[in-house]
């Protein structure tokens, strides 16, 4: 059915990481870690509770004046020590991913070699993290900085646990802080191989620490902490809005990266053929398990037609199956992804929509042993469908007619996610009118590469706020100081 390479983990720790050391801590607990292609358990990694957390706060605490302190090229050559050791170890990294996650071992690649990019900006960035001199009455200088926060709790997802790691570490630590990380306990090892080379690269001790364990648990004792000043979390808006109000006594910074459910239009003008293949990148991505992957697609009903049967002999061409095999879309993360998928299909077609190809899971052989769906195409949907709605994290592709520019507009704002959208056109005019009146953070137009380590990225409405990347991202990390000096 599909060819897969040596599915033997490369070595990589399992235990928590407090204080510069590798420990078991004081649960004794693990939870197995289970590959999604095939249903094996990886790996079982130790498990932190309320105290191992609060060891780990306590040691960010006691590193932070350290670091803070140390003199910024020092700072700037770690974080370039970690870029290069990220990328010496890439092949490594991408099969521990792909292992644990489940996708193409290409795309796992991809996604760590985007983390040496991400280290190797905050190492430069850090250089430029410019205060002011405001003009004064005589005698006096008025001085603003930008310093550290402190201590910064990040909480990372499943969908890319390498990529989330390096995005919010690498400007927490080049802005001075320290950090103390709960990774996804879907996908820990990708997080547990990054903290073995900041160890090999020289972050001192406590300056990164490593929690694994019941989400419930740990971000109650992350969020309830005076010492944590920050909290950064990617994942869904539920758990934002969970994290958000935890994190109300404590008044602490916030940043959050929640669901998305992008638009991706196309109008009448668009090249048609360029529009289809990058809808198939973008949808197919991780099997659709991206915050800002094309959810709903609109598609003007003159060239529909056209632009319909281009996406359906794309998607008919698609390989599925094991990411350690030479495929284009691995599996789901778990059996109730694909519930999911299901229902909202389920719910379409009973509402009036047409399933063109796919709309199954993908049974038999290999099939069964993991978490398989197959490439879809649901056509004649409409705002009566949950789908229009709901965020699929799946490989499906919703496709809306629509009449005018107006229409396609309405339709793609009504929705209470605002990350990333898209379109595509040739016209001037509508490229900078559309991409106003688009309600997202982010918005691409003919392209599909809003993710970069010199832009920022995030969203608005139910999306969150704050963003990540570029020198917006590395403020996220600091707070401004003013000072009045008279002489």
């Amino acid at each position: 059915m599909f060819l897969v390479q040596d599915n033997q983990l490369p070595k990589v720790e399992t235990r928590l990481f407090i204080n510069g050391e590798w420990t078991t801590g004081g649960l004794d607990q693990t939870k197995e870690v289970i590959n999604p292609a095939t249903k094996e358990v990886v790996a079982k990694v130790s498990q932190a509770g309320e105290e191992e957390t609060k060891q780990a706060i306590q040691a960010a605490k006691e590193a932070f004046p350290k670091w803070r302190a140390l003199e910024l090229k020092e700072r700037v050559s770690i974080l370039r020590k970690i870029s290069q050791l990220i990328e010496e170890k890439a092949d490594d990294l991408a099969k521990i991913m792909t292992l644990e996650q489940g996708k193409p071992l290409k795309e796992a690649k991809e996604e760590v070699l985007s983390g040496v990019e991400t280290f190797l900006f905050a190492a430069e960035e850090a250089r430029r993290l410019y205060g002011e001199r405001i003009p004064a009455p005589n005698n006096h200088n008025y001085i603003v900085k930008k310093e550290p926060i402190g201590v910064v709790a990040a909480i990372t997802p499943w969908n890319f646990p390498s990529g989330m790691v390096t995005r919010k570490l690498s400007p927490a630590l080049a802005a001075g802080n320290t950090v103390v990380l709960k990774p996804s306990s879907d996908t820990p090892l990708s997080a547990i191989a990054f903290f073995e080379i900041a160890k090999k690269a020289g972050v001192p001790d406590g300056v990164v620490n490593l929690v694994m364990g019941d989400s419930t648990v740990i971000g109650e004792t992350l969020t309830a902490s005076d010492d944590v000043r920050k909290l950064t979390f990617t994942g869904s808006t539920a758990v934002g809005k969970l994290l958000f109000n935890q994190s109300g006594d404590t008044l602490k910074k916030i940043s959050f990266e929640l669901g998305g459910h992008a638009p991706f239009i196309v109008f009448d003008d668009a090249d048609l053929e360029e529009a289809a293949s990058y809808l198939i990148a973008a949808k197919f991505n991780n099997n659709g398990q991206v915050c800002i992957a094309p959810n709903r697609i609109f598609v003007d009903k003159r060239v529909k037609d056209e632009f319909t049967n281009l996406v359906l002999e794309k998607v008919k061409g698609l390989k599925v199956g094991n990411g350690l095999g030479n495929v284009d879309i691995g599996p789901l993360i778990r059996e109730d992804a694909i519930g999911k998928i299901e229902s909202q299909l389920a719910d379409a077609e009973e509402k009036g929509a047409d399933i063109l190809i796919g709309g199954n899971r993908l049974r038999g052989g290999e099939y069964d042993k993991g978490y398989y769906f197959e490439p879809t195409i649901l056509d004649q949907v409409t705002q009566k469908m949950n789908i229009f709605y709901e965020e699929t994290f799946g490989p499906v592709i919703p496709l809306i007619s629509f009449k005018t520019e107006e229409e396609a507009v309405k339709m793609a704002n009504d929705c209470e996610f605002g990350l990333a959208s898209y379109f595509f056109t040739k016209d001037i005019r509508r490229v900078e009118e559309v991409s106003d009146q688009l309600e997202y953070g982010m918005v691409g137009v003919n392209e599909i590469a809003i993710s970069n380590a010199e832009t920022p990225f995030g969203g608005v409405k139910h999306s969150g706020f704050g963003r990540e990347n570029g020198h917006y991202g590395l403020e996220e990390y600091t707070q401004v100081k003013f000072v009045n000096v008279r002489y």
